[in-house]
């Protein structure tokens, strides 16, 4: 039995880092659990084939298509910071209208129990926090903001701003994308060709681990446990309460006891948490008396595009500074939402190598030498099936079934026409599927019905006390934008919620209660 807490924040990624750093000069006692290690600064961070062929910085562990198909690799990353070391850094905020429900050609998207109205202050703190760089007034579907960006965009080198030159003339309205990189006077970053993706060897990068949690442990009150694994949470004897976590660190079991406890585990591990911590008042799972554990499982429409213009080298190092929303609420000649489109940071043939093995590296290199490299994103809908499984002997199974595929081809195909008028007559696209899940979200939404979602509105689960979950896990819809600025405003939010409520909140003494089975 470990001392007691205040705070158990289990994860240290966008969500429980940024709580943690919210919430260090709060007074209160705070331990955050971190199944990984700080993620080695080393030469290897920047390889591409260490990285994207080898792995190098992925779990060895397998996830079930529970629909037929065979075991994946998730795109999941266990380190202090979570995903957030090796994410491209975009930070765009949702759009107003992402907060209400909105019809789509595949559906409808459910609206949020909060607007944007009630996230945007906190929106503005995080992108202080995250050293975010844009401009506003060109995004053309930009939502109201209180206040500019915090820093100057991310200047596109030559071959870009050429290109977004080019797209002008078509009529489209290309922007500089929020980025969070540490371009500020006197910053760390460099502008290499190794970010997007990569983990950042200079932590020039605006990940969790260097923005929130290392800031954290200056205070006293705040303490890290890595290579800790949670197995379960405990309950009181009436159900009400967590009284306790069971995890393995180092090898040996233990019990930590805190007051309130906060799941930040990524959006499939925090479902597989509740749902293994079932005993005699929560026979389905934690928190789980809607059946909504696990359910509305959603990851995006993703495809990566690239434009190859033979007779012409891009020698851009830092290509991830432009994005295109004129199709994010309709397109050409189509009444419905398209999504997203993004460049990628610069492909390079180690990238390649791990999805084309059987193309020769030289032509691999060749080709990227006269690339444009473009995501797109469109959003997919929230379906009760598409869920998180336990099997019997505890490994994940993942069901997830596209939707709003049509959507999604008629983005993917506008882009190919763009870049085919910007004279570029090959065009490649690759779509990702289910193990393409780094935006993974919806599995314990919020809501205003206990019913139909899992928590309130500030995060805490109906069915306890002083269980919240502050990850992407939250979500009712996934919107078509990158989604850890959103993650990070709401963890803000959730920590000025807490911190109004009166000490003796956090005081309810849980030792002498018994435990549930």
């Amino acid at each position: 039995m470990q001392d007691d807490y205040d705070f158990v924040i289990i994860g240290t990624g966008m969500g429980g880092g940024t709580l943690a750093y919210a919430l260090r000069h709060s007074g209160a006692r705070l331990l955050l659990i971190e199944r990984g290690d700080y993620l080695p600064q080393e030469p290897e961070n920047w390889s591409p084939t260490a990285v994207f062929d080898q792995k190098r910085y992925k779990p060895a562990e397998l996830w079930q298509d529970a629909g037929g198909g065979e075991p994946f690799q998730p795109g999941v990353h266990y380190f202090v910071g979570g995903n957030t070391k090796v994410y491209g850094a975009a930070l765009p905020r949702f759009r107003r209208q992402d907060f209400a429900a909105l019809e789509h050609e595949g559906g409808t998207s459910p609206a949020w129990p909060i607007t944007y109205d009630d996230l945007e202050p906190y929106y503005a703190q995080a992108e202080r926090i995250y050293w975010v760089h844009g401009q506003a007034g060109l995004d053309p579907v930009e939502p109201p903001r209180s206040g500019p960006f915090p820093f100057p965009p991310v200047p596109h080198e030559p071959y870009i701003e050429a290109l977004a030159g080019q797209l002008r003339r078509q009529g489209l309205q290309p922007f500089p994308y929020p980025m969070g990189l540490d371009l500020r006077a006197g910053g760390r970053c460099i502008r290499c060709k190794t970010c997007d993706g990569f983990p950042c060897q200079v932590l020039a990068k605006a990940d969790a681990d260097v923005c929130c949690v290392r800031p954290a442990l200056e205070s006293p009150d705040v303490e890290l446990w890595t290579r800790t694994l949670a197995h379960r949470l405990l309950t009181d004897s009436t159900g009400r309460r967590v009284v306790g976590l069971e995890a393995e660190r180092n090898g040996e079991r233990l019990t930590v006891r805190a007051d309130r406890f906060i799941v930040s585990c990524g959006a499939v591990n925090s479902a597989a948490l509740l749902l293994r911590s079932a005993n005699s008042r929560h026979p389905n799972g934690l928190a789980n008396s809607s059946d909504q554990v696990g359910r509305h499982y959603m990851v995006h429409n993703n495809t990566a595009m690239m434009a190859v213009k033979p007779l012409q080298r891009n020698l851009t190092v830092f290509q991830k500074t432009l994005a295109i929303n004129d199709y994010y609420f309709k397109g050409p000649d189509w009444p419905y939402p398209l999504g997203n489109i993004q460049l990628l940071g610069k492909l390079q043939a180690g990238m390649l190598t791990a999805a084309q093995p059987l193309v020769p590296r030289p032509v691999l290199q060749a080709m990227a030498n006269r690339s444009v490299d473009w995501w797109l994103m469109s959003e997919d809908l929230p379906d009760p099936d598409n869920r998180l499984l336990l099997s019997s002997d505890g490994s994940l199974r993942v069901r997830w079934q596209p939707n709003n595929r049509v959507a999604h081809q008629k983005l993917v195909e506008a882009a190919r026409q763009m870049m085919r008028r910007a004279r570029y007559p090959f065009v490649f696209t690759q779509p990702m599927g289910i193990e393409t899940n780094s935006h993974q979200c919806g599995t314990l939404r919020f809501g205003l019905d206990p019913a139909s979602s899992v928590l309130d509105p500030f995060c805490r689960a109906y069915d306890l006390e002083n269980l919240y979950v502050v990850d992407s896990s939250f979500f009712p819809s996934s919107a078509a934008m990158n989604p850890a600025l959103t993650i990070a405003a709401q963890a803000l939010r959730v920590a000025d919620h807490l911190t109004n409520k009166p000490q003796e909140a956090w005081s309810n003494d849980s030792k002498t209660q018994s435990v549930a089975p």
